[in-house]
């Protein structure tokens, strides 16, 4: 309530200009400082310090380096220069019916090709699912990784890695 305000009474003239302005300012204020999810201060501070999709200067690798069968599908374990987070840099992984450069959100502005499908995803191991199951193949007997951003855009597709799993299919 404000000076001289009593409960119940209704706001006006100079008193309501006066809230029009603060109200906005104090519940930005309130997101700001109570913004995070609980760790305090000190996360949110090591989150903005963080580099939102930062590699390594020889750039984002993943390779496959180990492949087997899973029920029906195929389990690949990757090894990478960056640790893996769908909020950041993640692995795309797709099969060879597509390039690297059809396995990203941006493939038709940035590299003028046909958007193909694959699953983003920081799982390692990555068991093949929805748009990379066994099912959906569509004949091919490869499975490839790259890096992806957190818009997941692919962010080299010259550094990509595939593994042939047709004794697995």
């Amino acid at each position: 309530m404000l000076r001289g305000q009593r409960r119940g009474e209704v706001v006006t003239g100079r008193f309501r200009r006066r809230l029009v302005v603060l109200c906005p300012l104090l519940a930005a204020a309130l997101l700001v400082s109570c913004g995070g999810d609980g760790d305090g201060a000190a996360t949110g501070e090591a989150e903005r310090s963080r580099p939102p999709n930062a590699c390594p200067a020889d750039g984002c690798r993943a390779t496959i380096t180990s492949a087997t069968g899973a029920g029906g599908e195929v389990q690949l374990t990757f090894d990478a220069n960056f640790d893996a987070d769908l909020a950041r840099n993640h692995f795309h992984v797709f099969w060879d019916t597509y390039t690297a450069e059809q396995v990203s959100d941006d493939a038709e502005p940035r590299f003028r090709v046909q958007q193909g499908n694959w699953v983003p995803t920081d799982d390692n191991p990555y068991t093949t699912s929805d748009e990379v199951s066994v099912k959906v193949r569509q004949g091919s007997t490869r499975l490839c990784v790259t890096a992806g951003d957190r818009n997941h855009n692919v962010i080299d597709p010259s550094i990509v890695d595939c593994r042939d799993v047709s004794d697995l299919l």
